[in-house]
């Protein structure tokens, strides 16, 4: 029974071996499967022809994924930090609304189970643990997560300061009625966005919003450069490995035991 867990362990949880990549490919195909379903059925002329069908396929693709987020469950050691980890979180929400559409019924409820069928979108979360890609990209955004917060705390005050500094300068005459209003615009001007909904009338107002698309133009690629900066930066390669203990999956590609819990990896089988 231990090496049967063992196997399915590398299969399902380990993306490095041939089994774990055909195990992979196929849940991928699925989940893209089920988001296509998910787009389609908010087609209405879609629904109306093919309803059932869509009812069944979804059926059918929500059950696979409940046995596997249940064997993820048996095969682990402590299933406890699968169920609460964010993957773990993420796959209960794939699968929850296919048994509440079953469950919710009355016109009255009609517009909750569309809200509750719309989260099957988190099904698209799940790729990025099939591709040793989507770890290191992972990786890459949680070391720069100081970096990246330090961005936001910038921006944040900017959006605040060109906000108020428009409040006083344009007032309710030309749009701008509120602070939490003004920052609305001073945001969408940074991001180049520039809906046109509020706009400046005065001259110093329209060389504030000038000042400020500029700088948005010089800020936007900041995150991009950042995360792409740590990825060449990394000094070792990382691969899919999990551990079957604590659930770490960030170990160099070397690695014999976790790094976080000392508990030992399998490591048989890789290419």
């Amino acid at each position: 029974m231990h090496r049967t867990k063992d196997k399915l362990y590398k299969i399902i949880f380990e993306a490095d071996t041939r089994g774990g990549k055909t195990f992979d490919l196929i849940l991928i195909i699925f989940i893209l499967a089920s988001v296509g379903l998910v787009l389609a059925d908010s087609m209405e002329s879609v629904n109306k022809v093919y309803a059932s069908e869509l009812k069944f396929a979804e059926l059918i693709i929500t059950g696979l994924f409940t046995a596997e987020y249940l064997l993820r469950i048996y095969i682990v050691d402590k299933p406890s930090r699968y169920i609460f980890s964010f993957y773990g979180i993420i796959d209960l929400l794939a699968i929850i609304p296919g048994f509440l559409i079953f469950i919710l019924a009355g016109a009255q409820s009609l517009m909750i189970i569309r809200a509750v069928r719309l989260i099957r979108v988190f099904r698209v979360l799940k790729l990025t643990r099939y591709t040793s890609a989507g770890r290191m990209l992972g990786i890459a955004m949680y070391r720069s997560r100081e970096k990246i917060f330090m961005f936001l705390a910038v921006i944040l005050t900017m959006v605040l300061i060109f906000g108020t500094v428009m409040y006083m300068v344009e007032g309710h005459e030309n749009g701008f009625t509120s602070i939490p209003v003004s920052i609305y615009w001073a945001i969408v001007t940074l991001t180049t966005v520039g809906y046109g909904d509020i706009s400046p009338a005065t001259g110093a107002g329209q060389i504030i919003a000038s000042l400020l698309m500029i700088m948005g133009y010089a800020i936007i690629a900041v995150p991009t450069g950042i995360v792409t900066s740590e990825m060449i930066n990394m000094p070792r390669k990382y691969n899919t490995q999990v551990c079957s203990k604590c659930l770490y999956d960030i170990h160099d590609d070397d690695a014999l035991y976790c790094k976080k819990c000392g508990n030992s990896l399998n490591t048989e089988d890789h290419s």
